[in-house]
């Protein structure tokens, strides 16, 4: 249960993050941001891991290099509006 809350809450702070430096403005709600979030980090593990566990700062970075990926993807593929 409490994996399930951390990931809910660095979702949140990533899709967060991710949003922020995003050029332009990004509407979408708090759950939105959370699942932007948790995709970012997801998409960042996929191309960044190499069998290594744990939290720090270059993964937290490529988290939100990842959300900012899904934006722009989802921008480029008229997603949203």
């Amino acid at each position: 249960m409490l994996n399930i809350i951390s990931y809910a809450i660095v979702g949140i702070i990533v899709g967060a993050l991710g949003r922020f430096f995003y050029p332009g403005e990004v509407q979408m709600g708090l759950l939105w941001t959370m699942i932007l979030g948790i995709a970012g980090s997801l998409l960042a593990g996929m191309v960044t891991n190499r069998g290594k566990s744990g939290l720090n700062r270059a993964g937290i970075l490529a988290s939100i290099l990842g959300a900012i990926v899904l934006i722009f993807l989802g921008r480029m593929l008229n997603l949203g509006g």
